[in-house]
């Protein structure tokens, strides 16, 4: 074990050397935006019913089992974050505990997985669009243009300030979460169908086969939400926000997801629910608000899954531009990419950049004709999705590794037993996700086999990347995810 010590570092974000805008963001801030890459709406009303019909009345429990492996894998997270403050949050925790070859491997799946996440859901975007329109007006828009003009919404969201982003989505998330609280009071005001019982949460009714599908719906539903660290430069007392921002998301979004599904079930009766969600999955949730709230809150319902998917698009693309940030401050991406803005303090050039890649990305699927829903949404968010839970699980690989090689005054259960029984977690999640890769693609064998590797040749592509940097850029190989340096004392001045 080597002697080198590891104090964490003191919460006091360098002055100026990225240029964003640091005390910012507090606790609530970064939660939101994290919550928001979830998109609860969206989930809950597109994805949720589908858990019900595969994994019955016990698909509240499969959430609640997801948000408790993620605060497994938070105690280390977050424990680590106490020691590596870099900007590059992921591949700066898994360089410092696997090394720089796998660190660099990371940082390219960082960037494939934020990017498949974000520009996908400009698909769905288009899709929901359409849907709200026509079903409040009876008009039929083309998708293209809901998605360049999303794709122009969010790249200016995210030129404009990050408490501007950090304000807009309090809003947004508040509005979608708000109808699920209404539907849940008119649900349990009335008593649900047939009274409310508590049959979801019985052994019998949770350990049948369909959970398997039911935990691998969950798991993609808390996507993002490790995305707190990379606001660590723009927080206020970081140390302390971003534990607290990671841990509030986390139980927020697991505790919320069982309680809708929940509800969901008693809004039907535990011997309707299924037959309900198979005969109309996509209306599940605007059936159960018309019942117990009344058509106005169903239109409301409609147009707030439109600004939930707004919500989770302005968060990735925020995320994505500082992941591009600290990889152009690093040397790897092109330096013009580090660039902020004077005023706003944002990194307008790597948004710009994303935007154009991203509109690159949609006018290519509208080229081949495709679906925005499915093409568009599912063959591009798959891979982001399988990607970020890459990311996960060497991250959880990574905290013991590192707290292994350094001395720290850290517990054995935060950096040790925690990380350990989080990457089982995690590995088991993946392979629940790969194994029922059919369910979020409805794809053929072929594109899902291409949809799976894509991630992982992603990742192998960074390893002859970090061998060409050691030797012909050794100054940035040698420098890759270093801590920021502290800033200089002032000299003093001739009286």
């Amino acid at each position: 074990m080597s002697a080198t010590t590891s104090e964490p570092p003191k919460e006091k974000a360098p002055a100026s050397a990225s240029g964003l805008r640091t005390g910012s963001l507090g606790t609530a801030d970064i939660a939101f935006f994290v919550v928001s890459a979830a998109a609860p709406l969206t989930v809950m009303a597109g994805v949720a019913p589908l858990a019900i019909l595969l994994g019955g009345i016990g698909a509240p429990v499969g959430y609640l089992l997801a948000g408790l492996t993620l605060a497994v894998f938070a105690i280390g997270f977050t424990t680590m974050s106490r020691h590596v403050t870099s900007g590059g949050a992921f591949y700066a925790f898994i360089t410092r505990g696997l090394g720089r070859p796998v660190g660099i491997g990371a940082a390219l799946l960082a960037l494939i997985g934020y990017n498949g996440m974000e520009i996908g859901v400009y698909g769905l975007l288009a899709s929901a669009s359409r849907d709200t329109l026509h079903a409040l007006f009876g008009a039929d828009v083309p998708w293209l243009p809901v998605s360049l003009a999303g794709l122009l919404l969010i790249g200016y969201g995210g030129f404009r300030s990050i408490d501007f982003g950090a304000k807009l989505l309090g809003v947004l998330l508040v509005a979608e979460t708000g109808i699920l609280v209404l539907l849940a009071g008119g649900v349990l005001l009335k008593g649900g169908a047939h009274g409310l019982s508590l049959s979801s949460f019985a052994p019998a009714h949770v350990l049948v086969p369909g959970t398997a599908a039911v935990l691998a719906f969950a798991f993609a539903a808390f996507t993002g939400f490790e995305s707190t660290v990379i606001y660590r430069r723009e927080a206020r007392d970081p140390g302390r926000t971003v534990p607290r921002a990671t841990y509030l998301a986390v139980g927020f979004l697991g505790l919320f997801y069982a309680f809708v599904v929940w509800i969901a079930v008693q809004a039907f009766g535990d011997d309707q629910v299924v037959a309900a969600a198979g005969k109309d999955p996509a209306g599940l949730f605007f059936t159960a608000i018309t019942r117990y709230v009344g058509g106005w809150a169903a239109d409301l319902m409609h147009v707030f899954i439109v600004t939930s998917v707004i919500a989770s698009l302005l968060a990735f693309h925020n995320a994505i531009n500082r992941y591009a940030l600290a990889l152009a401050e690093e040397g790897v991406l092109p330096r013009r990419l580090g660039r902020t803005h004077p005023r706003h303090r944002s990194p307008y050039v790597a948004g710009l950049a994303q935007t154009v890649l991203g509109a690159v990305v949609v006018l290519a699927f509208r080229a081949a004709h495709a679906d925005p829903y499915q093409q568009l949404l599912l063959w591009v968010n798959t891979p982001g999705m399988i990607g970020l839970m890459l990311l996960q699980l060497l991250a959880a690989i990574a905290v013991p590794c590192y707290f292994r090689r350094v001395r720290h005054t850290e517990g054995t259960l935060r950096t040790v037993v925690a990380p350990v029984l989080a990457t089982v977690l995690l590995a088991t999640a993946i392979v629940l996700v790969v194994g029922h890769i059919d369910l979020f693609t409805g794809a053929s064998r072929a594109v899902n086999t291409l949809l799976v590797l894509a991630a992982p040749a992603v990742f192998l592509l960074g390893l002859p990347l970090a061998w060409w940097l050691r030797r012909r850029r050794p100054e940035v190989y040698a420098s890759f995810a270093a801590e920021p340096a502290e800033p200089a004392e002032p000299s003093p001045q001739p009286a």
